[in-house]
């Protein structure tokens, strides 16, 4: 059996999005919104905090509308002056535009994407990093047009003083300074508008972008990594400290892996292989790593943990570094309000961002943040703290002997199939114990349990019992919900029967992720047990599959 080439094997990378997992943050952690009025925190619904010392914002509401905050340095907040303000201002020329990804230079310079995918910017302009033509300063959103006119960008990035946009065809297109190669064009020249990067990726699909200071990089969506431009902290991971004027491919311990995330900070870069394993390069001087020393590195190098992380970050702006584990837990390590944390350490948030607001120096956004307000009413929080309190519950199941004490009046709202249940003409009505044998207790409970807070608290291993159980209760929110949380945990040794439990339980993305997964590490998938358990009609299914992506071409 012939393994797929690189060039036909597809990445697990989704396009880019502002939150990829939904958390939510406390938004006063970072000071420049701690004066704002309650009534303006709660319409807020996208945010970018960037600016020397944190001190600009710019931000979305409910109403499409958007509004700027802060110093106004070189008039980045796209007011057209240059003053100041505690208060905000509508930035007129965005508002209505469906704003949905927002990046920022350190001059600064800003870039905004609508959702029609058109790209706009302002502020400072010295190197050209507008993509206008000139380097005049830009007082007012302009939108960029030489060259990205009919062109549908999704996601923007931008380094110290370059900048860089995502189409949805999976091109790049770079422009500002280029004195390190890092716009890609195979010189040092600067370059005044958008230029397409076609050296050494040709037409390749890009899936993901990310820039440094000086250097830039792009994810492929066969999961391989490229960078150019500035390399004298190994941040381009190439086993050197050149200097690339052209894309060049990382290699390393990250041959043959599929990276699904790539951020970058001011002079290092990390990547995520899509089994959760962490890897980074390039300065060190804070413990930005995560190797437990302050030594650069030129190669990729493993972050030793036991947990698989999910989702990790990084900006130009600052040197440190965060991470999120499958269970939730949020880790950060670099440069710490001034302390060196040189590996990976645990916090009490709840968010990535968080790290970000509260420990980073300046305190800024490291991507454009989908704000999740939850409700602090009393009412959700007593509905909270009642599950399984035996002292208020009229009902309790009874699984693998253990009770669970729940209330009939909460069940039937939440859910129709207690709803059903409790009707006279259910026997299950009259009763106050109900035993249950379908389930394991951890599942059963879990289920419950999110009836009453919205919240699924399972390791992955376990969610596919309570994928089964939302399938069968017909709760198509639990059974997203699962569906992500096995996902954060697939591994090679357990795709395959994954793999058929998402068909079996009709759950098309989860099958489809599998799909993927498995078909970018066909050879070890198909050797494992789980792959030899797969029925025979579900391993005619995957051949099929495979075939229609290439995977058997020489």
């Amino acid at each position: 059996m012939a393994e797929s080439s690189s060039t036909s094997r597809l990445s697990l990378v989704t396009r880019h999005e502002a939150s990829t997992i939904s958390h939510m943050t406390d938004l006063s952690r970072w000071s420049i919104f701690s004066i704002l009025e309650p009534d303006v925190l709660t319409s807020i619904k996208k945010v970018c905090v960037f600016g020397s010392s944190g001190n600009e914002a710019i931000f979305l509401t409910d109403d499409d509308d958007v509004y700027a905050i802060g110093s106004n340095c070189s008039s980045c907040l796209g007011l057209g002056d240059t003053h100041s303000s505690f208060t905000p201002r509508k930035i007129e020329g965005l508002c209505k535009k469906k704003v949905v990804d927002i990046a920022f230079g350190s001059g600064p310079h800003v870039l905004a994407v609508t959702e029609n995918g058109d790209v706009y910017s302002w502020g400072h302009n010295g190197y050209c990093q507008l993509g206008n033509g000139g380097s005049n300063q830009g007082f007012q959103p302009a939108i960029v047009n030489t060259n990205l006119q009919g062109k549908k960008v999704f996601h923007v990035a931008c380094g110290s003083h370059h900048s860089m946009a995502l189409t949805s065809e999976g091109e790049i297109y770079a422009w500002g300074q280029n004195n390190c190669g890092q716009v890609g064009t195979g010189t040092t020249t600067n370059q005044p508008t958008p230029r397409k990067i076609t050296a050494v990726i040709g037409c390749r699909t890009v899936v993901a972008i990310s820039c440094g200071q000086t250097s830039s990089m792009a994810l492929m969506d066969n999961g391989e990594l490229y960078g150019w431009g500035y390399n004298g902290n190994g941040q381009l991971g190439l086993g050197n400290n050149v200097n690339q004027p052209n894309p060049c491919k990382v290699a390393g311990a990250l041959s043959g892996l599929i990276i699904s995330q790539v951020v970058s900070g001011y002079a290092h870069t990390m990547a995520l292989s899509d089994e959760g394993v962490l890897y980074s390069w390039g300065a060190n001087s804070y413990g930005q790593l995560g190797t437990s020393s302050k030594a650069n590195q030129v190669y990729p190098t493993k972050v030793e943990r036991t947990e698989r992380f999910v989702e990790i970050a990084a900006s130009h702006y600052t040197h440190i570094s965060a991470a999120m584990s499958q269970t939730g837990k949020v880790y950060m390590w670099g440069q710490c309000r001034g302390q060196s944390v040189t590996s990976p350490m645990l916090t009490r948030f709840n968010c990535v961002d968080d790290v970000f607001a509260t420990f980073s120096a300046p305190p800024i956004s490291w991507r454009t943040y989908s704000v999740e307000h939850v409700s602090g009413s009393r009412i959700a929080q007593n509905i909270c703290k009642a599950f399984d309190d035996p002292v208020t519950a009229d009902l309790k199941f009874v699984v693998e002997d253990r009770e669970i004490h729940v209330h009939k009046s909460i069940l039937k709202i939440r859910c129709e199939y207690f709803r059903s249940m409790f009707q006279s003409c259910w026997e299950e009505d009259g009763k106050d114990t109900i035993e249950i044998t379908q389930y394991p207790y951890s599942v059963y409970r879990a289920f419950l349990q999110y009836l009453y807070t919205d919240q699924v608290d399972l390791v992955p291993e376990e969610a596919i019992g309570l994928l089964d159980l939302a399938n069968a209760y017909c709760e198509p929110i639990l059974k997203n919900y699962c569906e992500q949380i096995i996902k954060q945990g697939i591994t090679v040794k357990d795709v395959a029967m994954l793999y058929a439990a998402a068909i079996k339980f009709e759950a098309k993305v989860l099958e489809e992720f599998c799909f993927r997964f498995a078909l970018n590490h066909m050879t070890a998938v198909t050797q494992t047990e789980a792959f030899t358990k797969l029925d025979e009609c579900v391993v005619k299914e995957f051949i099929r599959k495979a075939a229609l992506a290439g995977a058997f071409k020489y």
